[in-house]
């Protein structure tokens, strides 16, 4: 299983109804995105970027298809296995931080794993060594107002990779930092992956962040129109 890739998509479809018509966001991709890479998902507005993460993530599923992740196929599982599945398996950053504003830096970090079940001793040690891990650990105490844009980002990165995920998803994680503060966001990511061999997969616009890239997959009008790969840096 270990040389299995992380998502593996056949034949995906997706499409909506709106007004009454049938909408396709995605119209038959086949690929697989490797295991333990820095993945980049681009393409304009509206070329099917955000629906692909949703079925990457779990969050939604495939009108056809199947959507593989980490060696689970997603169309097997109920509403109920999904939901626990995403909760175990995924972590999420997303642009604008989605942090709880009432929560400290702490509580944000230790949120996922209340939905875990773990006990009082193990949230705290995982995270305390998370919160210290992406530099923290002086600001446990402090409520998402009170941080700095690099720092909120970073708090959210504590979040995505406390349970330990296979899988990490980004959706455009640098596009409210400035370039400083980006390329410290990027190296962190890119430690984590390297010393856990997460599975990094990027929506994004950011030359700065694509730079970074391991492998790039181009969608356009719901098609997989590229792929190009490179050796890790």
């Amino acid at each position: 299983m270990t040389d299995s890739p992380a998502v593996r998509l056949d034949a995906v479809e997706k499409t909506y109804a709106e007004d009454g018509l049938r909408v396709t966001a995605l119209a038959g991709i086949t690929a697989d995105i490797p295991r333990g890479r820095f993945v980049m998902v681009v393409g304009p507005s509206g070329s099917g970027k955000s629906t692909l993460l949703n079925l990457i993530g779990c969050i939604d599923r495939p009108t056809k298809g199947t959507v593989e992740v980490a060696g689970q196929k997603i169309g097997a599982l109920s509403d109920d296995a999904l939901t626990d599945f995403r909760a175990r398996a995924v972590g999420f950053v997303f642009q604008n931080f989605n942090l709880f504003p009432v929560l400290s830096a702490y509580e944000n970090v230790e949120y996922p794993l209340l939905m875990l079940g773990l006990s009082g001793r193990e949230r705290r040690e995982r995270t305390m060594a998370m919160l210290d891990q992406v530099g923290l650990a002086d600001q446990a105490r402090q409520r998402p107002n009170q941080l700095s844009g690099g720092q909120k980002q970073r708090v959210a990165i504590a979040r995505a990779l406390v349970k330990g995920p296979s899988l990490v998803l980004a959706d455009e994680p640098t596009a409210n930092l400035d370039s400083a503060n980006g390329e410290a966001i990027i190296a962190l990511m890119r430690a984590v992956q390297r010393e856990h061999n997460t599975s990094f997969v990027f929506s994004t616009h950011d030359p700065q962040l694509m730079s970074h890239a391991d492998e790039i997959f181009s969608i356009r009008d719901g098609l997989l129109v590229g792929h190009t790969t490179r050796e890790a840096a």
